[in-house]
């Protein structure tokens, strides 16, 4: 992990590669959950953003590569309601963006107009040209029912073995063995049944920040809403973000809107009866998903990211993440 000089080095030599004024100091931000991201100081300019990704060798989800294609994929595309790219720097896992001003929104401050302009943003991501398969896969991309099914199995069996070290890790096992798998269960069984082998054709799939809901978007003055961090962002089943969309717990959506985000990307993006039906089967699905995510923090290799973004909290982390995992496990079946 990159110290304080080495992080200013890291910024200084970005600076001059963006052509903008040399770093001052550097201040961290709170919220970075899988690295950590700095407002850099200039002389003069305006602020700007470095970010400094995780990196781990058991990990082989490249951050940095997946943020930049994305950002500079939309960005070519004409959208401004995400940071502008302006340099990064492989060998120190760094980037620098421009500063994207306003704050995040509270669950209950959401109203029909941010999902208007959170759908509209995925269908100006997704404007002409249209070329999904420039980007890479997105994390966990999913292009068939069965992928999505192999993706939860995934998630599922990851959690038969915690860390040993982890607070309240009894919790948390009870909490697998007799809630989440059998409930995986009966959700598998359900799309196993309805399930065909059929690949997703590249026309029908989209450009995805992957993790996209308002826990990664700040709204400004005007209540115009931009979008942040990319770091899992690739092409995916428009099904997939739809499902994540909702069901992410950090600043949940509420289910209301549901249907009016759907009509959205379904007319923007030109999809047919197949993605609505997949919305609908694959929704507890992704429910059980987030469920596993949530639970990350009883596995060894999760933790260290999330101590590397704010190192000595794990206690009470796990305990708030246990109590996240049983509200959303309470989710299942509701529509």
């Amino acid at each position: 992990m990159l110290d304080t000089d080495e992080l200013l080095a890291a910024a200084g030599r970005l600076c001059a590669v963006a052509e903008r004024p040399a770093p001052l100091s550097l201040r961290q931000l709170a919220g970075g959950k899988n690295n950590r991201v700095f407002a850099v100081a200039t002389a003069g300019g305006p602020a700007l953003i470095l970010k400094s990704y995780h990196a781990d060798q058991r990990d082989p989800r490249d951050r940095l590569f997946a943020e930049w294609s994305f950002l500079a994929y939309v960005w070519d595309r004409g959208v401004r309601a995400v940071p502008e790219p302006l340099a990064q720097e492989r060998a120190s896992h760094t980037a620098l963006y421009a500063l994207v001003p306003g704050e995040k929104l509270d669950a209950g401050d959401i109203t029909s107009d941010h999902i208007a302009q959170a759908a509209r943003f995925i269908c100006a991501a997704n404007g002409a040209p249209r070329e999904p398969d420039r980007l890479q896969p997105g994390s966990e991309a999913c292009f068939s029912l069965a992928d999505h099914v192999a993706t939860v199995d995934r998630r599922v069996a990851r959690l038969a073995t915690l860390d040993p070290d982890a607070p309240h890790r009894e919790r948390a096992e009870t909490l697998v063995r007799a809630g989440l798998v059998p409930a995986w269960a009966k959700v598998r069984e359900t799309i196993t049944a309805a399930s065909d082998a059929a690949t997703l054709p590249t026309e029908v799939q989209c450009i995805s920040p992957s993790d996209f809901g308002f826990h990664n978007a700040l709204v400004d003055g005007s209540g115009r809403v931009s979008f942040i961090d990319f770091e899992y962002a690739g092409r995916d089943d428009p099904a997939k973000l739809v499902c994540d969309f909702f069901c992410c717990p950090e600043i949940p959506v509420p289910l209301r809107h549901r249907g009016a985000f759907i009509d959205s990307l379904a007319e923007g993006l030109g999809l047919d009866a197949a993605f609505r039906l997949r919305c609908d089967l694959l929704l507890d699905a992704y429910r059980i998903k987030w469920a596993c995510i949530i639970l990350n923090d009883f596995l060894p290799m999760d933790a260290a990211r999330r101590d590397f973004a704010n190192p000595g909290a794990r206690d009470v982390r796990c305990a708030a993440q246990l109590d996240k995992a049983v509200a959303k496990l309470a989710e299942i079946g509701l529509r």
